[in-house]
């Protein structure tokens, strides 16, 4: 009898467990906004530019799996901050049909812009299905051009003394990052931005030294304790989220998304980044 009971005890504790555990994942832990800050140094930064902020926001995925009404919460939370630089890197949409676009431009009337500037580049997702729709990544534009967001593609833009540099997106239909890399000047204070990490190891660089803003991998959204995400959509299992110096005086990183692909996340928070701009000497 005892035996029993212990049994029957330890099945309705796990069951428990089980059942907090799944609920933290889907209705918690999508929604725990994290602000990560980190400190950006940069060369030939303009002195007037020293201690300005940047937001880096990626992967908002506006689609048909979770409420938009967070984004738009999270925008505001952002704006608080009062940036003065704000880059999104790609995946405004899940697969961007007319429904989303509509969603989009909606959520989009909230937008975080900068005093000083505001660039994206477009993600896989923003090219609709099999990433291979370009009137789906033209109306994206469309919608976040005017909504403020100069959308860079393979081309970089002077927003006020910084120099942003915009990659189409890896399996998009318009990836050419040469056309852009092999003319950036190393004088100028650079930051390049790239949907899709597995870009950092391509022969595409051209000597380029600095920062490179990804995102993409949404940090795997699930990650066991101890062990790496078990799903990556990414080529080079290293890039899971965060920092990560690369060789040639190159610095990665990966934003843990806004949104969610798929309403859950266990041990990685959505994140938006506060940048520092700090001058190399």
């Amino acid at each position: 009898m005892q035996r029993r009971k212990f049994i029957k005890k330890a099945l309705i504790a796990t069951f428990g467990l089980g059942f907090i555990g799944g609920t933290y994942s889907w209705q918690i832990e999508p929604f725990w906004l994290e602000f990560v800050h980190k400190k950006m140094p940069i060369k030939n930064l303009p002195e007037n530019l020293i201690g300005k902020t940047l937001l880096q926001i990626s992967d908002i995925h506006i689609g048909n799996r979770f409420n938009y009404q967070y984004i738009i919460d999270s925008f505001v939370k952002a704006k608080a901050y009062n940036p003065d630089f704000v880059v999104y890197t790609g995946d405004f949409v899940d697969h961007g049909d007319k429904a989303q676009a509509a969603k989009l431009a909606e959520v989009f009337k909230h937008a975080v812009k900068g005093k000083l500037g505001t660039a994206g580049v477009l993600g896989n997702h923003d090219y609709g299905h099999n990433w291979s729709e370009q009137n789906v990544a033209n109306t994206i534009t469309a919608i976040l051009e005017n909504a403020g967001i100069k959308i860079l593609g393979n081309e970089q833009y002077n927003f006020n003394g910084l120099h942003i540099i915009g990659l189409d997106d890896f399996w998009g239909l318009n990836f050419n990052p040469k056309k852009i890399m092999n003319k950036h000047n190393a004088k100028n204070a650079n930051v390049v931005l790239c949907h899709n990490p597995d870009v950092c190891d391509l022969d595409v660089w051209n000597n380029y030294e600095g920062w490179i803003l990804a995102g993409h991998t949404h940090g795997g959204q699930v990650k066991p304790p101890f062990l790496n995400p078990p799903i990556l959509p990414v080529k080079n299992k290293e890039y899971i989220a965060g920092e990560i110096t690369l060789k040639e005086g190159r610095t990665l990183y990966i934003n843990r998304a806004l949104g969610n692909l798929h309403q859950i996340r266990f041990n990685v928070r959505p994140e938006i980044t506060v940048f520092k701009l700090e001058k190399i000497t």
